[in-house]
């Protein structure tokens, strides 16, 4: 059994339960690097769409195995980032907060998206009016919505967020350049619900401390006492860039000493190859922007 580091070793362990998912992906059918917009991109160094498609649709066939839903947007040319559907909208309880990006050359992205999402019958789509790269800085963690700021989305967006999607919204400065939004520095393991007193059912998530202000260090510690805390190691290959439905967590096949201490913790992780699409920048959350549509029932069990 693997090292349980940050946790007791006589702490039993608990038993993971999967909640089916439903998400939305784009395949990179015109994924390459032609611009950089983050410290990952460099577009003197080869890239290959076929391989990018080969590990996009590994990860989708991963989340189906699973028996999640995947739905597909299409892609449109002239935008190789927008296999990153993560960044195009939030949706809690139904509600669809879309998204406003801050580099220019991703704007056309977040009404492609909108389009989608009216054309699939959300009838509560709201655009954003100040910058906010959704997914990449929300989290929903089932009681609040963890918000990054610090290098995309904008402060303002938070209070926005809160107002559109009615949930309570936390505040959290990112200070690292290399972990440019949220979920390349945090995601979540498991949801909890309003009124959970049971330890088991509260949020989990799993973070890199050292991607975080001191006053945001503190607030996490607070919330999630009892958090999976990163390596360095972990963060420098986008290890925090996973996809858990709380039990299965699908990560970079490099975060070998993460994927150790989920285990530990009774989380099953699946190690994934996004190589390719890591020279942008990205990971599997990147490319997976979940629905929480009460419709797809988010409380059931697979």
């Amino acid at each position: 059994m693997p090292a349980r580091p940050d946790h007791a070793v006589d702490q039993a362990i608990p038993m993971r339960v999967p909640v089916r998912r439903h998400y939305l992906m784009c395949p990179p059918r015109y994924f390459t690097v032609e611009y950089t917009i983050n410290p990952w991109m460099d577009p003197s160094q080869p890239v290959s769409a076929e391989k990018a498609m080969a590990e996009w649709n590994t990860l989708a066939e991963t989340y189906r195995g699973f028996g999640h839903t995947v739905d597909a947007i299409e892609p449109e040319p002239g935008l190789p980032d927008m296999v990153f559907a993560a960044n195009s909208g939030t949706v809690v309880g139904g509600r669809v907060l879309g998204s406003r990006f801050r580099a220019p050359q991703r704007a056309a992205e977040a009404d492609h998206f909108r389009r989608w999402f009216v054309d699939h019958g959300f009838r509560d789509v709201v655009m954003p009016t100040h910058i906010n790269e959704a997914e990449g800085d929300f989290a929903w963690t089932g009681t609040l919505l963890l918000a990054g700021t610090g290098f995309r989305t904008d402060p303002g967006a938070h209070a926005e967020a809160q107002e559109v999607l009615g949930v309570p919204v936390v505040s959290l400065q990112l200070v690292d350049p290399r972990y440019y939004h949220l979920d390349t520095a945090l995601f979540v393991l498991a949801e909890g619900s309003q009124g959970d007193r049971d330890q088991d059912l509260r949020p989990q998530i799993a973070y890199y401390p050292e991607a975080f202000s001191p006053g945001s260090q503190q607030v996490l510690r607070r919330l999630f006492p009892d958090a999976v805390l990163a390596t360095e190691a972990d963060a420098a290959c986008l290890g925090l860039n996973g996809v858990s439905d709380g039990r299965n967590v699908v990560l970079p096949q490099e975060a070998t000493g993460l994927a150790e201490r989920l285990a530990a913790r009774g989380y099953e992780p699946v190690l994934v190859d996004i190589s390719e699409l890591r020279k942008a920048g990205g990971g599997p959350k990147c490319c997976t922007l979940e629905i929480r549509n009460p419709a797809d029932n988010p409380h059931s069990t697979l």
